[in-house]
């Protein structure tokens, strides 16, 4: 009996920093802005950990172009409502050079209680990302997909990096977001789990002794959600650019249809230790797209480009049966613009070779955040 196809509907979240618009210094969201958003945007929009962010989130769409819409209407309305206030919204994971030991977390309990829990980690969460959910609606599956699509994990963060800088120095990483946030607990790659009833009873265990209250607790690279039917990958930096952060979530898509084929032909995508999985991970983190993953099956460094025309060619048919394979091939222009790292680092070393000072060198980098933040709208 064949496979009934999962419907691999899609929906993307997105956490955005807010900036004065004249000293491009990060800024709390005033309770009148985040009302104005909830008028217009309903339950698509709340506010994230620190009074400096905010969140959104796509309805359940059927495909990248639902999805593309959606996020327009969303980031246009952040950014209308924002300038009221004398604010702009930037999309990338690191302010270039906020303290963190200056901002102020939302007086929400859920937010209080983290600051209980997670004491001194939590604080340094000065860090946003992206969520892509992929609709998968049987359990099993989705446990069976999550173990084979980390190994693709790593491609992704690759093509996502938007977080060089760190108060005010930069890090010689493109995704410093990702070591902020590795010091919380139950995050990184997920564990290769037998089946959804194994996942159901580890975090069971942990429930029962009241360590965590739920799913929603786990953080990995990628879960199956605690409130969808769905997995999500949470390892991507936030995009600036809108269409990036489209392209990202259609290659999301077609590999899970990738892997739900090869499942559907009883076949499936070699199992890697998350020891060697996770050197990939950290070669993502450290150079973007600039250094290389490892082809464990020749065992051997490949430059990314060929990484990419690799992947093209594994999820073509996929990228056709769901409609998105412009949205796929779009990728290549991240790659000839520079990721998100790249370009702000451009900006960055453009002005102080104009013999700006190291401050305006950095505002002039979140300049250029809310230009890009901007241009696909």
């Amino acid at each position: 009996m064949a496979l009934k196809e999962p419907p691999f509907s899609i929906g993307v979240e997105e956490e955005y920093l807010l900036v004065d618009r004249d000293s491009y210094a990060l800024a709390r969201a005033p309770d009148r802005l985040m009302n104005d958003c909830k008028a217009e945007l309903e339950g698509q929009v709340s506010p994230e950990f620190l009074q400096c962010q905010i969140e959104i989130g796509t309805c359940v769409c059927a495909n990248v172009t639902d999805a593309r819409e959606d996020l327009k209407r969303l980031r246009s309305s952040v950014a209308k409502h924002a300038k009221t206030y004398g604010l702009a919204p930037i999309a990338a994971s690191c302010h270039p050079f906020a303290d963190w030991k200056e901002q102020h977390h939302v007086d929400k309990d859920r937010y209080n209680d983290l600051k209980r829990d997670l004491a001194g980690v939590v604080r340094r969460m000065l860090i946003c990302g992206m969520h892509v959910h992929v609709g998968i609606p049987d359990p099993d599956t989705r446990i069976d997909l999550v173990n084979q699509l980390s190994y693709f994990l790593p491609h992704l963060l690759a093509l996502s990096g938007s977080s060089p800088f760190w108060q005010g120095d930069d890090t010689g990483l493109a995704s410093y977001r990702l070591t902020v946030f590795d010091n919380l607990p139950r995050t990184g790659l997920p564990p290769h789990l037998s089946g959804w009833s194994e996942f159901e009873r580890s975090v069971q265990a942990l429930v029962d002794i009241g360590v965590i209250e739920d799913s929603s607790k786990i953080w990995w690279d990628l879960r199956p959600s605690s409130r969808f039917p769905t997995i999500e990958s949470r390892i991507c930096d936030v995009q600036p650019r809108l269409e990036h952060t489209v392209s990202l979530a259609a290659l999301t898509q077609c590999l899970a249809r990738m892997l739900w084929r090869l499942k559907a032909k009883n076949q499936r995508w070699r199992l890697y230790d998350n020891f060697l999985v996770a050197e990939n991970r950290w070669r993502a983190q450290r150079y973007g797209v600039g250094g290389g993953l490892i082809d464990f099956g020749i065992g051997e460094i490949v430059d990314f480009p060929q990484l990419l025309e690799d992947m093209f060619h594994l999820i073509e048919q996929d990228a056709e049966a769901l409609g998105c394979v412009v949205e796929v091939e779009a990728a290549r222009g991240i790659l000839e613009t520079g990721i998100s790292s790249d370009r702000q680092r451009a900006v960055y070393h453009d002005s102080i070779q104009a013999e700006k000072p190291k401050e305006y060198a950095l505002q002039d980098v979140v300049r250029h955040l809310i230009e890009e933040y901007h241009t696909d709208l």
